[in-house]
């Protein structure tokens, strides 16, 4: 009988407690259906742009399953493939390819230059034969000549006239492709954690702010802590920004030591300025500082703020730029364009690994920072259920 006391205790807890059932039923539901659209969405097709590329060619590299856009004169390769999205570019001259990589994502990369080997060894296996059957020809002509003047050379003379076997040679620049390779963004032994590294920087940082300042400023709640100040003559907005300030040290601290560590120690790929890097950084903390002490708000324990993050963090992270978004619906795209950490990944990835200014993430700088005044001043309005001023 105790031991069913104890059953109905927690299972009236749990009846009564509707965020923890619609964390275990529901949210399970929502997240398992956002993986199975990002895993489900359509394979994107390298962009690749070609100039001086034989027809046959164009066709081979198609049928590898590659978009091809045709150039006839490019002057400035690196530019046109940044301007055009491309992944990558073939200039033939002869037989001397060059190829240019985006490199933004080094599988792409390597994609493209296994489906290329394979497009250029079919072509020239063409070539070469058809070559071989037109020297085979030239020969046979030639010896056929020769044949017919020994003819005339031995009714003349009586005398017979020995003629060497004519087997003409394959031209050596027809049997050997030259190919350079050239990078815009890193190199040939760029990996895909160099690529993804940047992502996970700024996602730890807004991970474990969130997390530290939603605690903690539930528990200047629970210790009666933030009822004594709102019992003073404090406004609201000089509360929320001295929490901000207070918490933001902190924050910028993390920030310094998490990219510092990540770029100097673990040797992560940091083309751009590190004090863009720390900027950024800083906005993702602070981003995750005001969405914490704004959703603690609505948290009467620790574990009401865990409950928050297969809510507000996982849905980040699937969304962050980790799993490729473009051969997704565009309602899941737009999804991702709700996201802060969406904004944060893709300028530390502009900064680390493309080496941009400022204007190469501007946009996504802004917009972290309204999404940090707006939870802010949402914070001060949340203030009122503790008094109204």
């Amino acid at each position: 009988m105790r031991v069913m006391a104890i059953v109905r205790r927690i299972a009236n807890q749990f009846r009564r407690d509707k965020r923890t059932l619609a964390l275990m039923f529901i949210a399970p539901l929502i997240l398992i259906t956002l993986i199975n659209y990002l895993f489900d969405g359509n394979a994107v097709d390298p962009k690749i742009g070609v100039e001086g590329v034989s027809g046959e060619m164009v066709a081979q590299l198609r049928d590898t399953d590659m978009t091809v856009k045709q150039y006839d004169l490019v002057s400035d390769v690196k530019g046109t493939i940044k301007s055009d999205g491309l992944d990558a570019f073939i200039r033939q001259d002869g037989a001397d390819v060059n190829l240019t990589f985006e490199n933004s994502d080094p599988g792409v990369s390597k994609q493209i230059q296994m489906k290329l080997q394979a497009a250029l060894m079919a072509e020239q296996k063409d070539t070469m034969k058809q070559l071989g059957v037109s020297m085979q020809e030239a020969s046979a002509k030639i010896q056929q000549t020769l044949a017919m003047v020994a003819k005339q050379y031995s009714a003349q003379t009586g005398q017979p006239l020995d003629i060497p076997t004519v087997n003409l040679p394959i031209p050596k620049e027809q049997q050997q492709l030259s190919i350079s390779t050239a990078y815009i963004y890193g190199d040939a032994d760029t990996t895909f954690f160099d690529t993804i590294g940047p992502i996970f920087i700024g996602f730890f940082v807004f991970f474990f702010v969130f997390l530290i300042a939603g605690i903690s400023f539930l528990r200047e709640r629970t210790t009666g802590t933030l009822e004594r100040l709102m019992a003073t003559p404090i406004k609201r907005w000089e509360l929320e920004t001295g929490y901000l300030l207070g918490f933001g040290i902190f924050a910028l601290a993390q920030s310094i030591i998490v990219a510092l560590y990540s770029i100097h120690v673990l040797n992560m790929v940091q083309m751009g300025s590190i004090w863009y890097v720390l900027l950024i950084t800083l906005m993702l903390a602070m981003v995750a500082l005001t969405l914490g002490i704004l959703l603690s708000t609505f948290a009467n324990n620790e574990f009401q703020i865990v409950q928050f993050i297969p809510i507000v963090i996982v849905p980040q992270v699937l969304f962050c730029g980790i799993f490729p978004l473009e051969g997704m619906a565009d309602w899941l795209q737009w999804v991702a364009h709700i996201m802060p950490l969406y904004y944060g990944a893709d300028a530390l990835t502009s900064i680390m690994v493309k080496g941009e200014g400022f204007g190469g993430f501007a946009t996504d700088f802004y917009i972290l920072l309204g999404f940090a005044l707006i939870f802010m001043i949402l914070n001060i309005f949340a203030l009122k259920k503790y008094r109204k001023i």
